[in-house]
């Protein structure tokens, strides 16, 4: 099914419930978010916040435009503890398909479509990711630093180590289209519940999905 079906799906599954978000306006600035993102409820969104179509904005994250603009541009996602804030008139800007992994902070940094921050990564103000770019997991990016299209930058400081393969740039996609779909699976049975006791006989598991961790792909 194509994304934009996907997306509408959950825009009227959305329409349908009400979702309690911890969403502040601050001097007249009130976030926005499209109808087809799921914003957890425990993220938090203050004053100049743009989310846009089919997001996935994790619990714990931390949107803050109350210096400068936080966008989050359609399809992409910011997982769980990430944190985006700028200094006053600048933008912290994810461009469409943009991936953000766990714990990573955003501060004034442009990061370009379908580009990949790494868990617990530090990207600095005026940074520029540029487009299918990666930056490696726990990378301290510079300010100023600008990383090369379809390069990988890792370390502390990061640097260029290479460009990306093929390959690399597939599993990109294919994960970013998982939090897609999480987007809806989320905004259509995501519920708040108790506990049970104990697990029920024959407990079903997750389906299977072609997403698999980066370590164990075919590089060629």
């Amino acid at each position: 099914m194509p994304a934009s079906a996907h997306f509408s799906r959950a825009a009227a599954a959305a329409e349908e419930r009400t979702r309690p978000m911890a969403v502040y306006s601050l001097d007249g600035f009130i976030p926005v978010i499209d109808p087809s993102a799921f914003v957890h409820p425990m993220a938090v969104l203050i004053g100049d916040v743009i989310v846009g179509a089919g997001c996935y904005v994790g619990p714990g994250a931390s949107l803050r435009g109350d210096f400068g603009r936080v966008v989050v541009g359609a399809g992409a996602n910011v997982q769980d503890g990430c944190i985006m804030h700028a200094f006053p008139s600048k933008d912290a800007v994810l461009e469409e398909e943009a991936h953000v992994g766990h714990a990573a902070v955003l501060h004034g940094c442009t990061v370009r479509r379908g580009a990949l921050i790494g868990i617990g990564a530090i990207v600095m103000d005026d940074v520029v990711v540029e487009e299918e770019a990666f930056v490696g997991a726990a990378s301290f990016v510079r300010a100023g630093f600008v990383v090369p299209r379809r390069t990988l930058v890792t370390g502390v400081p990061a640097r260029v180590v290479r460009e990306l393969k093929p390959e690399e740039l597939e599993w990109k996609a294919v994960g970013t289209r998982e939090y897609q779909e999480l987007t809806v699976r989320c905004l259509a049975s995501l519920r708040e519940c108790q506990p049970l006791t104990a697990p029920e006989p024959d407990r079903r598991r997750l389906r299977a999905t072609a997403a698999v961790p980066l370590h164990t792909i075919d590089r060629g």
